[in-house]
């Protein structure tokens, strides 16, 4: 019936392109201001607006192909952004969570919907399994509300998406399973496993040529732009093979996602523009045109309508619940992990859509069916916001409350203690790689400090004025471009190193990011005198950074933390960083160290929750670290935690690494940290003296390693004999 009135009413108000451009831009803005005084959801306010002025309404816009298509992009940028959001780490780590909860949300409506489309619908045993897959699978519809309260990387939301996979691919099965049916009049099981087949197919295809050639594309061009592009290339690809071999494209889209995760880091410009486009256009759209398919006044004045649209919204919601409630048993849940599970899975509405119209156009769906389900994906929509909003904002209050930076017993002080970020940029080139990894390596918390980004010139010319000018734009730039504000600053002072330690001064920085200088003569030391002289002038923590490749293409962070790092003043605000850089490129981190630096080390991941990726490699001396750096490769990061003479994590050998760096390390990709000590900070040297400190004779790094090399063969002589039982620690 609703279909019938669709194609048969009268002319709409407005026709021409612009003003329904317009008029859909103006809900878009309208209604969120509007509603959100009522504390209703935005979801709905945008499905109450499609009502309002689609076709059953004022009938001021036609469900036209615009929206058609426009709606069709929609769900699909919905089901992307489930999947690239997702924590991959957590995602693995609660994956037998995720598979208990998709067992339970895909068979429980199941079975619950056969037994009430049989007995209180009176339908057919095909027509009433086509019926319950519909049921069973269910559209993160309320994503955008978890995610506006920053947990899309909670334990529940994570259990939530991984069902949704099950949900998903079980109900498109059930859906090809019956419409083979339907056609060829009996079962076949070869139907099946074709689909089955497909599915593994692409699957592993997927899975094996995305990640090469998108880490081939991020390195080989840098545009944002052409990054954008090419990312909804790879979705909506996937979308169309998901098609060609039988499944939704809803399913492609979310599976683009979880591929494409580790190349689009959660702080990044790529992420915000992902997130901007979609959440701004397409999304909404999607939820507008979902609203003009409801007729209220068909369906009030129609009881069998309202009989069906009711026996199938309680038993969609139902058994729902009831397939939480089940998880939350089963994993021993808290009852607001069940909450946000049951409302982030309650909702219905793409495969809802694609199965029903499918069944409608095949005949296995009568009208009534049709219209049932139009207002059962409003009515679960509406307490799918709702109910997602309450209970996301209890879970984020509860999350609050366990908070480290709000705890007042808290005795991590480096860890919580706010940090202003400086970060010094000589040209436009180097400054979005500075500014990208200093803005991964910050907190998430409250208490973030502020971020500035400092250029330094000793001269008046216009050439340099533009230069600064140009760095500092740059970096604001990418600071607005993932809602950071950096705060640019032009100085003028005598030289780099006073500039910089005056600004350190004047804005109470506590961390600075800055990147490796080149080589520009053969005298020229490996850090370079102005780095050399800015670690004798401050002790605050020092990051200096190399990077050959994109850091979002970075497979594995490699750590090298030296003996009694755990002392210096600055260790729980290193590990910190590394471990959220780890966090938003997705990768894993090695730390290899001491048995006491480990345990160290785990101490403080674990007092500020840091769920990442880690392995510990234990080494037993200094020269360890040279046959580390023999492991890794130009896909990693090599991290050397250094230390200053006067620190108590310092050793002689440190001396040599900067040698072996730029003789062994010259293609890796490396950072170099040197933490923050207390101590009093010296002046600024001269020149005489940086010279002098750069040709100090030191030992043959050559030398060195064979050391090292003579030492592990002795070890390895030791083993075999049964005189050391230790396990290798470089196999990494």
């Amino acid at each position: 019936m609703i279909l019938s009135l669709a194609i048969h009413a009268a002319r709409p108000w407005v026709t021409d392109p612009v003003p329904i451009f317009l008029m859909v831009l103006l809900i878009i803005l309208l209604a969120p201001m509007l509603l959100g005084r009522l504390k209703i959801p935005h979801v709905i306010g945008f499905i109450l607006a499609g009502v309002i002025v689609g076709p059953y309404g004022l009938n001021w816009l036609a469900r036209d192909m615009s929206f058609e298509i426009f709606g069709q992009v929609g769900i699909l940028y919905l089901m992307f952004l489930a999947g690239i959001e997702i924590d991959m780490f957590n995602l693995r780590k609660n994956l037998r969570k995720g598979v208990v909860f998709g067992l339970f949300t895909f068979f429980v409506p199941l079975i619950i919907g056969v037994v009430v489309a049989v007995t209180c619908l009176h339908t057919t045993p095909l027509s009433s399994l086509l019926l319950a897959s519909m049921l069973a699978a269910h559209t993160l519809i309320a994503y955008p509300i978890v995610s506006r309260f920053g947990l899309t990387k909670a334990t529940p939301v994570v259990i939530a998406i991984a069902g949704t996979i099950f949900t998903v691919l079980g109900s498109l099965i059930v859906l090809a399973a019956v419409t083979e049916v339907y056609r060829r009049g009996a079962f076949e099981i070869s139907a099946t496993l074709r689909l089955l087949g497909g599915l593994v197919l692409y699957s592993v295809l997927l899975a094996y040529v995305y990640p090469r050639i998108t880490r081939w594309f991020f390195r080989r061009y840098g545009d944002s732009i052409l990054q954008f592009i090419y990312v909804l290339s790879m979705v909506f690809l996937s979308a169309e093979l998901a098609l060609l071999i039988g499944l939704e494209s809803v399913f492609g889209a979310f599976y683009a996602g979880i591929l494409l995760n580790r190349f689009v880091p959660a702080r990044s410009p790529l992420m915000g523009r992902l997130e901007f486009v979609g959440n701004a256009i397409f999304i909404p759209y999607f939820l507008i045109g979902v609203g003009m398919l409801i007729n209220v006044r068909v369906v009030a004045g129609d009881l069998t309508t309202i009989y069906v649209a009711a026996v199938m919204s309680a038993a969609a919601m139902g058994s729902k619940w009831l397939a939480a409630w089940l998880t939350q048993k089963t994993l021993k849940l808290r009852a607001i992990d069940r909450s946000v599970i049951y409302q982030l899975s309650n909702a219905h509405t793409a495969v809802a859509l694609a199965v029903v119209m499918i069944g409608f156009n095949m005949g296995i769906f009568g009208e009534s069916i049709l219209n049932g389900t139009v207002i059962m994906i409003l009515v679960t929509c509406t307490v799918s916001s709702l109910g997602t909003a309450r209970a996301a904002a209890k879970l984020k209050i509860g999350m609050a409350n366990m908070d480290p930076d709000d705890q007042a017993g808290d005795t991590d002080k480096p860890a919580s203690k706010a940090g202003n970020v400086l970060i010094p940029i000589a040209n436009p080139l180097t400054a979005p790689e500075l500014v990208d990894l200093a803005l991964m390596m910050r907190g998430e918390g409250k208490r973030r400090g502020k971020v500035f980004a400092l250029h330094v010139r000793s001269d008046n010319s216009a050439s340099s004025r533009a230069v600064g000018r140009n760095s500092l734009d740059a970096a604001e730039t990418l600071g607005a471009s993932v809602d950071t504000v950096i705060t640019p600053i032009e100085r003028y002072d005598l030289n780099f190193v006073t500039g910089v330690i005056n600004t350190i001064e004047e804005r109470d920085i506590s961390e600075v990011v800055i990147g490796l200088h080149r080589r520009n003569q053969v005298l020229d030391s490996f850090f370079g005198d102005k780095l050399t002289q800015l670690l004798r002038a401050t002790n605050r923590m020092v990051v200096i950074v190399r990077s050959f490749i994109p850091v979002n293409t970075i497979r594995r962070l490699v750590v090298a933390v030296p003996d009694k790092a755990q002392f210096e003043t600055g260790f729980a605000r290193w590990v910190c960083g590394i471990a959220n850089l780890t966090r938003q490129l997705g990768c894993k981190v090695i730390f290899c160290c001491f048995d006491d630096t480990r345990r160290s080390v785990e101490t403080v991941l674990l007092a500020n929750r840091f769920e990442i990726n880690r392995e510990y490699r234990l080494v037993d001396r200094f020269d360890d670290f040279i046959l580390l750096a023999s492991k890794v490769t130009t896909d990693d990061m090599y991290v050397m935690v250094s230390s200053r003479r006067a620190a108590v994590s310092f050793t002689p050998e440190m001396d040599d690494m900067a040698e072996f760096m730029q003789r062994y390390l010259a293609a890796q990709n490396l950072m170099v940290i040197f933490p923050e000590q207390f101590g009093l900070e010296s002046s600024v040297t001269t020149m005489a003296e940086s010279l002098a400190t750069d040709f100090d004779v030191a030992p043959s790094p050559l030398w060195i390693k064979l050391r090292a090399m003579l030492r592990r063969i002795d070890r390895l002589r030791r083993r075999i004999t049964g005189h050391d039982d230790s396990p290798s620690r470089f196999d990494l």
